[in-house]
């Protein structure tokens, strides 16, 4: 990544010349993190056909959705450790390539087991391809404003992905079938192999020797699969039954193996002292928080708005977009006064803006309109949705060397993904807990209620978690940093780690 100039040669310390080349590979990054939500989210909209067309079981169905999450969530960090290892644009473009395969297997399958095992293998692909082109963008923007603004960008495009999915998943499921949901993938993934050896540059971590560290990848990916799949299945087992409560004490035990192994490690897959900055851990926690709310939201909006309004999955999805819109907005603007002010205002302001709207949704009525009583919240949540992702990432990833960008990346985007997961099954607990009563539909408007203020408390734990972790003094401009730390550089260089 390291550009050899006049400066460089002489002595000084200006710092490798930019990229000329890196707002386009931003730009086919983008594109690669759109694949990937769209093909989270337009699977939703398409889960009732694929039921119909496969024969799946009434609790069988979930496993499209829950099979791909598992393997995504728990293969994250070894995604990315080994895209540091053997070249980041090697790696991007094998996950890219295996996404394209295991999205035609997907559209192809002939029986539930096969699209199960299918989504498997996409969430596989899906947990090489995102820390990886994270970590490519990390590497190719400095530090400052200009990488602000690029996470702006890349955190935008997964609300274009959202919006999409919202708009075309219902038409595409009911004229051409829930096939093309899958097959979709195919051109974009083809187009992303043809580009990325002409926009992005390789880069790999300049280690004397290569070590995966065996160990410690499988501790951590056997604790992430346990904690992934307690979550999943807790609604339907019950918190505090044998299964959750075994899974999440396995979960954590299989944590601190990890902690062990990577305390004696020559070459961890995580070192310590990421774990260790109040940077990297309040805003991966943070992160979590937000995820936590954002998806334990849509999918309580989803199930008010087609189990109680009636609407289509085409109305639901036109109704929606709202949202993913006024997030790419406060993505952008939550960048700039990242730029300015820091991470953790931006961070409090958006999830106070989180939790506002959740608030406003979770006075729905049995005969709700959509201008009266949905767009409102839809409108405050957006907005701190996208300047919350944005500022919470900037404050994980500020300060981390070349060496750990990819592990950093996957730690960030497991983050919010087992967040995600985690609010799910809690707002899907609550609603069951209350709902109750003789008339269905209050039943289940009293349940959507009681979920939407579980987000209330997911995003004002997250508030709280901002103003205690996340630093707020600025490093005077060109002072270099050893390692991450509760301080962020908001325009400031630092010189390229890479030997």
């Amino acid at each position: 990544m390291a550009a050899t100039t006049p400066e460089s040669r002489t002595g000084t310390t200006s710092g490798p010349a930019p990229d000329p080349r890196r707002w386009r590979a931003l730009a086919l990054l983008c594109v690669a993190g759109f694949m990937v939500i769209l093909d989270a989210q337009i699977v939703v909209l398409a889960l009732p056909s694929i039921a119909d067309g496969l024969g799946f079981t009434a609790g069988g169905a979930q496993w499209v959705m829950s099979a791909y999450l598992l393997s995504f969530g728990g293969l994250l960090l070894l995604g990315g450790r080994i895209a540091d290892l053997l070249g980041r644009r090697r790696v991007f473009m094998t996950g890219t390539l295996l996404f394209a395969m295991s999205s035609l297997l997907c559209g192809f399958a002939w029986t539930a087991g096969v699209l199960v095992a299918a989504r498997a293998v996409q969430g596989v692909s899906a947990a090489v391809m995102a820390p990886t082109a994270l970590s490519i963008l990390l590497n190719t923007f400095e530090e400052g404003t200009e990488r602000n603004k690029a996470l702006a960008l890349w955190s935008g495009s997964g609300g274009f992905g959202a919006t999409a999915a919202l708009l075309i998943g219902g038409p595409l499921t009911d004229v051409l079938g829930w096939e093309w949901v899958f097959f979709l993938n195919v051109p974009v993934a083809l187009v992303l192999l043809a580009l990325s050896p002409v926009l992005l540059r390789e880069s790999r971590t300049e280690a004397r020797t290569r070590s995966y560290d065996p160990a410690g990848a499988l501790a951590v990916t056997a604790a992430l699969l346990a904690c992934v799949y307690a979550v999943v299945e807790a609604p339907r087992a019950g918190w505090l039954s044998a299964q959750t409560l075994g899974l999440l004490a396995a979960s954590a035990a299989l944590a601190l193996l990890f902690v062990r192994v990577e305390a004696r490690s020559k070459a961890p897959l995580v070192p310590l002292r990421l774990l260790r900055s109040r940077g990297v851990s309040g805003g991966n926690l943070v992160v979590f928080l937000l995820g936590g709310s954002a998806f334990g939201m849509s999918y309580t909006l989803s199930q008010y708005g087609q189990g109680v309004l009636g609407y289509s999955p085409l109305r639901f999805g036109l109704y929606n977009v709202v949202m993913p819109v006024t997030a790419v907005i406060g993505s952008y603007a939550g960048q700039a006064l990242v730029t300015r002010v820091g991470p953790r205002p931006v961070a409090v302001g958006g999830l106070t803006l989180v939790g506002v709207g959740s608030l406003l949704l979770a006075g729905v009525p049995v005969d709700g309109g959509f201008v009266r009583d949905l767009f409102p919240g839809l409108l405050v949540f957006g907005l701190g949705l996208g300047a919350c992702a944005v500022a919470g990432s900037i404050a994980a990833l500020t300060g981390v060397g070349e060496r750990e960008s990819g592990v950093a990346s996957g730690i960030n985007t497991a983050a919010f993904q087992i967040g995600g997961a985690f609010g799910v099954a809690v707002v899907s607990s609550v609603a069951v807990s209350h709902t109750s009563g003789a008339d269905r539909l209050a039943a289940l408007t009293e349940g959507y209620r009681a979920a939407f203020v579980a987000c209330v408390v997911l995003a004002v734990v997250g508030t709280a978690v901002a103003l205690v972790l996340l630093g707020r003094r600025r490093r005077p401009a060109g002072r270099s940093s050893a390692g991450p730390g509760p301080d962020y550089p908001l325009t400031s260089k630092i010189p390229n780690p890479k030997p």
